[in-house]
């Protein structure tokens, strides 16, 4: 039996942690991470959690220490955002290749300078290239189902790539929200085994070395590289089927489903739609449901796995309209437009005809995408369809 509780999105990874039983956690706190690292410390202590909690002096150390632990056949997670993740970075680049099944919360936040500690999407679209599988979630029981679904993903044999569960600070961070607790039993059938280190053990008996030196000029260092680059890849768009099958199995145990890879929202007569991820979905869907009542057939795509990234799907869903407006939540400096619509284009390339679509930038430094906010974005990207579409980026509060 579901169990009710009432709780903010960082309570809610950290039961989705419990309920996959890890064998080790660490966790440096930082803001709006920090009450997610006192719900696993407080979850350890009370004995929810049977794992070795580590204390550790920083984030790289955190994920260093975590490296060891899985290579050894421990199921491990930890959680970071903005400068600290930057701090890890070194070991962060590491992992993919190494092919660790770790799972890690990206409670997201804005970059810094200006000094901000609020919610943002830069950190975690920043590393997105780095190797790492990347699922936004829209509300704290997704936030809760997709922490469990991220182990069976990330140990999957044909996936053996860590996982990063993103949801935004502040306002899912702290945000409250009902949420179910899914039976433990269910859990441990549905995660099965521990598989963790199929592929590489660690045993004192046994020395051996971990990541060797490649590169030089010729010879076998430029070919073993190249193999750990095509293989990580090779285990990215392996997840693309891996994702979509665990959340069809999920589904089918409790009942809730999650769209795996793209939701397509009221998009089956739409004229235009707008695109959007993470948590500003719900306002966006509001904003759809009123523009809808209003006579406006407009819809809304929003992705849920950024990495690897759902070309197919998303082409399928844009395909059925006339112009798209998509909303980021953080900047690709050298395109001055969102990451997430620079990815987008590059998926109309592949359309026989193309649409016309509409950068929107808004809800930096934990400002609120409100529903007003997403009409405008509606109003804007209809004009687009008569041709009235904007040369650059439209900036929402500003």
């Amino acid at each position: 039996m579901s169990k009710s509780i009432v709780c903010d999105g960082n309570e809610a990874a950290a039961w989705g942690v419990s309920k996959a039983r890890p064998d080790m956690v660490a966790v440096y706190p930082i803001t709006p991470q920090s009450s997610l690292a006192e719900y696993i410390s407080q979850f350890v202590a009370d004995g929810v959690i049977d794992a070795d909690l580590m204390d550790v002096e920083g984030e790289h150390s955190v994920l260093s220490v975590l490296q060891g632990a899985c290579l050894a056949g421990a199921r491990t997670f930890t959680a970071t955002c903005g400068q600290g993740l930057a701090f890890m970075f070194e070991p962060y680049f590491r992992t993919p290749p190494l092919r660790l099944p770790i799972v890690m919360s990206l409670v997201t936040r804005d970059g810094i300078t200006p000094q901000c500690v609020w919610g943002g999407q830069q950190d975690a679209m920043t590393v997105r290239e780095v190797g790492w599988i990347q699922m936004y979630c829209e509300t704290n029981q997704e936030i809760l189902d997709t922490m469990i679904m991220a182990y069976r993903i990330a140990e999957d044999r044909e996936v053996m790539t860590p996982v990063n569960v993103c949801h935004d600070g502040n306002y899912q961070s702290y945000g409250v929200e009902k949420v179910l607790l899914p039976d433990q039993d269910m859990v441990d059938g549905f995660l099965g085994e521990k598989d963790v280190n199929w592929h590489v053990a660690l045993d004192p008996e046994k020395p051996m070395g971990v990541d060797p030196l490649t590169g030089g000029a010729g010879g076998v260092g430029p070919s073993r590289f190249v193999r750990y680059r095509k293989g990580s890849c090779k285990g990215m768009q392996n997840a693309l089927d891996v994702i979509t099958r665990v959340h069809e199995e999920w589904g089918e145990l409790t009942g809730r489903r999650y769209a795996p890879l793209v939701e397509e929202y009221r998009l089956e007569d739409a004229d235009f739609a707008i695109v959007t991820i993470g948590g500003m979905t719900g306002a966006g869907k509001e904003a759809v449901d009123e523009m809808r009542d209003a006579g406006e057939k407009v819809g809304l795509i929003k992705i849920k796995t950024m990495r690897p990234f759902p070309q197919a799907q998303l082409l399928e869903a844009v395909s059925k309209v006339k112009a798209v407006g998509v909303i980021d939540r953080s900047v690709s400096f050298g395109w001055n437009c969102g990451p997430l619509y620079q990815e987008l284009l590059s998926v109309m390339y592949r359309m026989e005809e193309r649409i016309p679509a509409v950068s929107f930038i808004g809800g930096l430094a934990g400002a609120d995408i409100t529903i007003s906010d997403f009409k405008t974005t509606i109003e804007t990207t209809k004009k687009a369809l008569n041709g009235d579409a904007p040369e650059s980026t439209i900036w929402i509060n500003e």
